[in-house]
């Protein structure tokens, strides 16, 4: 079954074109990459499934949802309520702990829950971990707080952009062997963008992106 749908998404600034005539489906429960160099439109791709920008022409539908139709406040509660998200950088507060930096994520969603935010960072591994501040954490335990965080509302898809843009190899395995585990066990949509042929590995489904186009779709290429 369909989750999101694309059609015939353009993304135009000023005389430029990020997205040229984008179609596609992902289906409930899929792991799907997206990869290409940078300036091929991934990220924008992303953040117009995401909500966190609109398209020039075409319709996003997500869930039987126009996402491109719905007002400023509509588009924060499908946010909050939909999607989870985690970027390169893990944009964590630093003066508060790992642990409050995920309720803060239960904050705007509906009401802060310690245990659960407990609970979410034991799941990726932090449970030793709940009162150290991003200083105190390496680059690869930040983004796990980044996972629990994204996670701890339930959303029906994770976006991820670059996830690993900054970790080491041996980092990034455990980030996606992480991802993996969490994806086999609750079923969520992920939709990750990267640059790195060895992240694409990780998923059921590859697209690649070239000036603002799908180039290729699992291992059917369109020249």
């Amino acid at each position: 079954m369909s989750l999101i749908e694309i059609k015939n998404i353009v993304k135009e600034y000023k005389n430029t074109h990020a997205l040229r005539g984008i179609d596609m489906t992902i289906e409930k429960g899929q792991w799907v990459n997206i990869i290409g160099p940078s300036g091929s439109g991934k990220s924008t791709l992303l953040n117009i499934i995401g909500g966190l920008d609109s398209p020039s022409t075409g319709d996003v539908v997500i869930d039987s949802m126009s996402v491109n139709r719905l007002t400023e406040n509509e588009l924060a509660v499908f946010r909050r309520e939909k999607i989870g998200f985690i970027f390169q950088q893990s944009h964590l507060i630093p003066y508060l702990t790992a642990v409050e930096n995920v309720m803060l994520a239960q904050y705007f969603h509906s009401m802060s829950d310690e245990k659960e935010a407990v609970d979410a960072l034991s799941r990726v591994g932090l449970g030793h971990r709940l009162t150290h501040r991003p200083s105190q954490l390496s680059g690869g335990e930040q983004q796990r707080v980044c996972i629990a965080r994204a996670l701890i509302n339930s959303p029906e898809i994770l976006l991820a952009d670059e996830p690993t843009g900054n970790l080491d190899r041996e980092n990034t395995k455990v980030i996606l062997e992480l991802l993996k585990k969490l994806h086999s066990e609750e079923h969520f949509t992920i939709v990750l963008v990267t640059h790195d042929p060895f992240v694409s590995q990780w998923g059921q489904r590859v697209l690649t992106m070239e000036d603002g186009k799908i180039k290729c779709d699992e291992f059917i290429c369109y020249l």
